[in-house]
């Protein structure tokens, strides 16, 4: 599973988006590999323009949904300290998905450069697409 992070649902849903962006998250979701948390649907949803809503729940609504709960948010609250140690200050958004990946052994895509900095202090992994944002199976 691949949690597709805020930063490159924006981009997939953007009329002029980075077209391999779109290409990539389009390849997950066609080999049904996209999954959903909560901190991304929160975030996203939360931007979202009213008359927009209803179409990208309907994408959300199809895919994996990979829960967190009190475990997760003191692990988050650790990978927290562990990255300001780092000398790093990141959202706490940002983290929670990475520990909700880290935690559901899922990789994440992203265009954003906080997640390339977390993986390397939290040791999870990015996700890549293959030629032209196809599915890359071997993430």
């Amino acid at each position: 599973m691949v949690i597709i992070d805020t930063s490159a649902w924006v981009e997939f849903f953007r009329r002029d988006g980075e077209t391999l962006i779109k290409l990539t998250v389009k390849g997950l979701l066609d080999a049904f590999e996209g999954a959903l948390c909560g901190p991304v649907e929160m975030e996203f949803l939360g931007g979202a323009r009213p008359n927009e809503m209803k179409a990208i729940q309907r994408w959300f609504d199809i895919m994996p949904y990979l829960k967190n709960d009190q475990k997760i948010w003191r692990k988050a609250a650790e990978n927290y300290s562990k990255v300001r140690a780092s000398g790093h200050t990141i959202p706490w958004n940002d983290i929670l998905i990475a520990t909700i990946a880290k935690e559901n052994e899922a990789v994440v895509y992203a265009h954003d450069k906080h997640f390339t900095i977390m993986a390397k202090i939290l040791k999870f992994r990015l996700y890549q697409g293959g030629y032209n944002g196809m599915f890359n199976p071997d993430y």
